[in-house]
């Protein structure tokens, strides 16, 4: 029963292809193949191409922190550090706040919390640090020998 339903596909694959062979006795060429070697090359390096792109782009993106652009709402990352594979310090403001946290896969733990305002009011520097690192090893080294 199977035969017979495939009979009908036989003798037309038989009549394409006498065709084709009377298509080459006449003289005209076939058409070229559209696999070939050179084709798939192009097309393996077009795709090489394209995902190189794509992870390049991942790359600078992650290098450079492009976040989605939430820095306008309640919470701002300021900077972040990772300080293991998975781990993170992240420096966060909140409503005048910073907060540095310690974030892990799993769970985020606080590690300080800071006014903005006495950030502020401790960045004037004392005129004790704005003695050059020479000029202090002179005067300790003039202590210890005085004594």
């Amino acid at each position: 029963m199977f035969y017979i339903r495939l009979l009908p596909l036989a003798m037309s694959l038989s009549s394409t292809l006498s065709q084709a062979e009377s298509a080459q006795d006449q003289g005209f060429p076939l058409p070229p193949s559209v696999i070939s070697t050179e084709s798939m090359l192009q097309l393996l390096m077009g795709l090489l191409v394209v995902l190189t792109l794509i992870g390049l782009l991942a790359w600078l993106f992650k290098k450079f922190g492009v976040y989605p652009a939430n820095q306008s709402g309640l919470i701002k990352i300021i900077a972040s550090a990772s300080v293991g594979q998975r781990e993170r310090i992240v420096l966060t403001e909140i409503n005048g706040t910073w907060l540095i946290l310690g974030v892990a896969p799993g769970h985020v733990n606080l590690l300080h919390r800071i006014n903005k305002s006495e950030i502020i009011a401790h960045s004037p520097v004392d005129a004790e640090t704005k003695e050059s690192f020479p000029e202090k090893l002179r005067a300790n080294l003039r202590q210890d020998h005085a004594q």
